[in-house]
């Protein structure tokens, strides 16, 4: 499955444009990685950027990007209304498909490492992946921002996760970690008063306010630390600032939206501004949104005035319009939904068929031939899963609706898997490309790029080897719907199966020719031998397949 990794550093930058697109060529200069937002502010003075990658190439777009900023960014120079503590404030990393939370904590161990070892400036984990229960909210290990760090690291319990605790005035220090999708939400309001702000956001927020008694003094708590009041929203950290010198803003980050989402967000906002006095005249996300956020709130204000809306566009665009998104500038959804700035539009899975056929046809090398034998591999699975629809309807046919339903549950997740594999075939090759183009001038050189070469052609393996046994499954399905399945479309049980048979052979000749540049003579051998009985079991199946067909045509 291809691995896709978020990363959302923020960098206390918000004015100087040379610096932010220094910070932004970074990234977007390292291979395999996409830059989908850049997000300044003035008033603030931070830039968030996000990105997307593979994992391996979203950590070095990552420490690109914190070197490039800690060697522009002079800490003691700045000033802006948001809270922070270096540079590089807080760089996290963030699992959005076939990645797990522990994978994106070993990239930010990595990276923080990195940072310490490379640029001298120490860090913290924070989030999923701090070490310590006081580590794991931002705010924590960011009290006192900047301005505190020489004093606090002199403090033995203040001791970073990477490097020493030492105070590096030009960059200070920076947090990083896994954390979920959270969405920056900030709620504007019709004054110029920051308190105002603040007030709204104590009540809400899940830390909520420090208890104080009748003359403002805190009232302390058994263990020495304040009492609070806690707000009502979950998950959910905010604070009052200042958008400019006429709006202030409840800012939130909203770190679990299914447990507080957007119009949660706002309408707690207003309730609370309305008992204060003032008005709520929109809102911004600040960075990208997942597009579910937007249905779900979207799905709220139809419910609450009686709207039929089920298309998810007109759900999104209810949603803008009763969060105000459009107040301070026009919100563009495909420039602000991450899910479609993810999405690739030139993909070959999502091309037309025309489309698609120009392209296998011209003079590129890729797609080839391990592109069409994944494809023929999901179309085998889309025709089977068709002829199990056809049995499935016909009350007729009840006796053999067991067997089929089995065949039923198990093709659809082979015809998407193998479609995803059209587009994966084509990328398999890049990193034998990559390793081909490493330095070889010392001796370690070699020794690294031969290895690279080698791990390469393993990884261009990889893909073929899944598309044939994905061919394989789809031929086991096949021999179910070929005895069960509706006798008058029974030879579309045939064509499918012979078009994952031709696939399966696709990815096998796929296989053997980069086995051919394999030094391990051990695993050259083991993968020949299951190629060997993915064949003969192939052989097995197509024969008792179209003996069925046949006899049932």
């Amino acid at each position: 499955m291809e691995k896709i990794v978020e990363c959302v550093p923020n960098f206390s930058e918000g004015r100087d444009r040379s610096i932010i697109d220094a910070i932004a060529g970074a990234v977007s200069g390292t291979d395999g990685v996409k830059l989908l937002d850049v997000d300044p502010g003035a008033d603030f003075n931070r830039t968030v950027f996000t990105f997307v990658g593979g994992p391996e190439e979203v950590l070095e777009a990552a420490f690109r990007a914190a070197k490039v900023g800690m060697g522009l960014i002079d800490m003691r120079k700045h000033s802006g209304e948001h809270a922070r503590m270096g540079a590089l404030d807080v760089c996290p990393f963030i699992p959005i498909k076939g990645v797990t939370f522990e994978e994106c904590t070993e990239l930010a161990v990595r990276f923080g490492k990195r940072v310490w070892e490379e640029l001298g400036v120490p860090g913290f984990l924070y989030a999923r992946s701090a070490r310590r229960p006081d580590r794991v909210r931002l705010p924590d290990i960011r009290k006192g921002e900047y301005e505190a760090l020489e004093e606090k690291f002199s403090d033995p319990s203040f001791a970073p996760d990477f490097g020493e605790p030492v105070f590096v005035p030009r960059s200070g220090t920076f947090a990083t970690g896994a954390r979920p999708i959270l969405i920056a939400y900030n709620v504007n309001l019709d004054t110029s008063d920051k308190s105002v702000a603040s007030k709204i956001a104590g009540r809400i927020r899940t830390s909520g306010v420090v208890k104080k008694d009748a003359d403002g003094n805190k009232i302390m708590g058994p263990d020495g630390k304040p009492e609070r009041i806690p707000g009502y929203l979950k998950e959910v950290q905010a604070g009052g600032m200042m958008y400019n010198e006429n709006i202030a803003q409840v800012s939130m980050n909203l770190l679990d939206y299914e447990q507080c989402n957007l119009h949660d967000a706002f309408e707690a906002c207003r309730k609370e501004a309305e008992d204060l006095g003032v008005n709520v005249t929109g809102s911004e996300i600040v960075g990208l949104v997942p597009e579910e956020a937007l249905v779900i709130a979207g799905r709220f204000y139809a419910g609450r005035e009686g709207l039929k809306r089920d298309d998810t566009e007109d759900l999104v665009s209810l949603a803008i319009s009763r969060l105000g998104l459009d107040q301070l500038y026009k919100f563009e959804p495909d420039k602000k939904i991450i899910d479609r700035m993810v999405a690739e539009k030139n993909r070959l899975a999502g091309m037309g068929m025309k489309d698609f056929l120009d392209e296998l046809a011209s003079s590129s090398p890729a797609p080839g031939g391990g592109s069409v034998a994944a494809l023929s591999g999901s179309l085998g699975a889309a025709l089977n899963e068709m002829v199990c629809q056809l049995t499935l309807e016909k009350e007729k046919l009840r006796d053999s609706w067991d067997e089929v339903g089995k065949a039923v549950e198990i093709l659809p997740g082979l015809r998407k898997r193998l479609l995803e594999l059209v587009d994966e075939d084509t990328d398999a090759f890049n990193d034998v490309i990559k390793a081909f183009r490493m330095p070889k001038g010392t001796d370690e050189e070699k020794r690294a790029r031969s290895e690279a070469i080698q791990a390469g052609y393993r990884k261009a393996i990889a893909t073929p080897m899944e598309t044939a046994s994905g061919c394989l499954d789809v031929l086991e399905q096949a021999l179910r719907v070929s005895t069960a399945g509706n006798p008058n479309s029974i030879t579309d049980v045939a064509v499918g199966a012979l078009m994952a048979s031709s696939g399966l052979d696709g990815a096998v000749l796929n296989v053997r020719i980069n086995l051919g540049s394999i030094k391990d003579a051990e695993y050259v051998e083991r993968t020949e031998g299951e190629l060997s009985s993915m064949i003969t079991r192939r052989d097995e199946l197509l024969s008792l397949i179209m003996k069925n067909v046949n006899e049932r045509m």
